[in-house]
């Protein structure tokens, strides 16, 4: 059972849209830590793109912080890196063309 398997976030869009997404992983390249969620719909299935994101631990006390990756260099390596780590996965009904 993956440590992450069972997580699950709300993301507050820019249109103040409320969006539960289930964490597919956190993982680290380039020296920092990234996480990729996967959308859900109002029934907790799977819904959508994989959206990837900087990933901010701020310690036990605090809640993390997610951060948008606005360089498309940054963005390339993390995609790649997830696209790796999917690849180790048994992921084969997510389209990884969908990735934003």
């Amino acid at each position: 059972m993956n440590e992450n398997e069972s997580l699950t976030v709300t993301l507050t869009l820019e249109n103040d849209e409320e969006l539960e997404c289930a964490v597919l992983t956190i993982f680290e390249t380039d020296g920092r830590q990234y996480i990729a969620l996967l959308p859900l719909d109002e029934n907790g299935e799977e819904d959508g793109q994989v959206y990837l994101y900087r990933f901010i631990d701020n310690g036990e006390d605090e809640e993390p912080d997610l951060e948008n990756i606005t360089e498309d260099d940054e963005f390339e390596r993390v995609s790649e890196a997830f696209s790796q780590w999917m690849e180790e996965q048994d992921f084969g009904d997510i389209d990884l063309d969908d990735i934003e």
